[in-house]
């Protein structure tokens, strides 16, 4: 017997109450964690960052260029994106939580211009406190395409979403 016949099957089958987790969660959720990898190492390299959903459903972030995770995007658009659910008392694991796989772009000031303009009102609607930066020259918005995403939903609720999935 191989290796993948003795494994459990884990996942369960996507469905429209997964759907709705997935969606309530990214549309909440105000910090992630932003995986890249780091230039010339490419060690993983995880930062926090704050969370907007732009009006296409995609997230959006908001990061200096002084920030070792803006040449890590910049070398290397994938990245991934940890939410989950609010916090609760006892076993942390007992938290939904999500790891969304994405393509990002920059949303240059010279050549995104419209883009970046409505990705800008889009984030401080979800993120008001970051009008005091978000002008600054060294920042810049990034729309995360989301590419595919694995949702634990609880113990024994593990799924494996799709775009598709994740678009509301």
């Amino acid at each position: 017997m191989s290796a993948s016949q003795d494994k459990p099957k884990v996942l369960r089958e996507t469905d429209d109450v997964a759907r709705s987790q997935a969606h309530a969660m990214l549309a909440y959720a105000r910090v992630a964690a932003l995986a890249t990898h780091e230039p010339g190492t490419q060690w993983p390299l995880a930062s926090r960052v704050s969370l907007a959903l732009g009006d296409d459903g995609q997230p959006l972030i908001l990061i200096s260029r002084l920030s070792a995770h803006f040449a890590a995007l910049e070398a290397d658009a994938r990245c991934s994106l940890l939410v989950s659910e609010s916090e609760i008392e006892g076993d942390p694991l007992r938290v939904a939580r999500m790891t969304v796989l994405c393509q990002a772009l920059r949303l240059d000031r010279a050549t995104h211009t419209v883009e970046r303009s409505v990705a800008r009102a889009a984030f401080l609607k979800h993120q008001p406190e970051a009008a005091m930066y978000a002008d600054f020259g060294d920042f810049d918005f990034w729309r995360l395409t989301m590419e595919r995403a694995s949702l634990n939903a609880g113990f024994g609720r593990a799924y494996s979403l799709s775009a598709h999935d994740l678009l509301p």
